[in-house]
């Protein structure tokens, strides 16, 4: 989770439509992943390897990123989380990169690195944002280098020696939704600060959406047409 977007919701992160959908729609996607060890990546406040060990899908986790002031443990639900500003090695069978990779200049090294410092048979599971047609100040606020289609993500994760197993975009649902909202802030938001399209809502409308991405989850794995994130897992050969 990035950090910004963290502090602009506060309390209503857990229930947040966007954070509860992507949440589902991890838990969808490893079901099949057996995983003891989670290392996370650019992982911010943790929250989805909080989710997976509350699932009961992982024993323990090791979160990553740059913006921690330094290295600290803590628990959830009785497992332990380690927060690294950096690792050589893990012994992971699951590496999460959510919504990272687009942050840096070299996607393609940085995948790489990690797939380095992980055996052989590590599942690789990563979101981005998907389309560059959907480029908009939102993008700017959280220092993104791009937006990426389905087949542009998979390319640049064969490029870092990973196999693919299964993509598709997610948040199909509210694409034409978030396609017409950034339209419109392009024309009456010109010469403006950039700003995040991430806040809180009142309850009726986040229950909506909140709904409509739920829909979505058991189908998902079908969708290579269109959505605001691309989801790809993959493995480490």
């Amino acid at each position: 989770m990035d950090l910004k977007e963290e502090h602009l919701l506060g309390d209503q992160v857990e229930t947040h439509w966007y954070y509860r959908a992507k949440r589902s729609a991890l838990l969808a996607a490893t079901r099949n992943v057996p995983a003891t060890h989670v290392l996370d990546i650019g992982a911010g406040s943790g929250y989805f390897s909080r989710a997976l060990i509350r699932a009961g899908r992982t024993q323990r986790a090791t979160c990553v990123d740059l913006g921690y002031p330094g290295d600290s443990d803590a628990l959830e639900s009785g497992a332990p989380i380690s927060f690294r500003t950096d690792i050589t090695r893990s012994d992971a069978d699951l590496v999460l990169m959510m919504d990272v990779i687009e942050h840096v200049p070299d996607d393609v090294a940085l995948v790489r690195d990690y797939a380095a410092k992980v055996a052989p048979g590590t599942h690789v599971l990563v979101t981005v944002p998907a389309f560059m047609w959907l480029w908009s100040g939102h993008d700017v606020f959280l220092e993104h280098y791009r937006r990426y289609t389905l087949i542009g993500i998979e390319a640049v994760l064969r490029k870092a020696g990973l196999e693919i197993v299964a993509g598709h975009y997610f948040y199909g649902g509210v694409l034409p939704m978030v396609a017409a909202v950034r339209a419109v802030r392009r024309l009456t938001r010109a010469g403006q600060a950039p700003a995040s399209d991430m806040g809180r809502l009142p309850a009726p409308a986040n229950a909506l959406l909140a709904g409509l991405c739920a829909a979505e989850v058991p189908v998902m794995r079908f969708n290579r047409l269109g959505g605001t994130t691309a989801m790809v897992l993959a493995r480490r050969g």
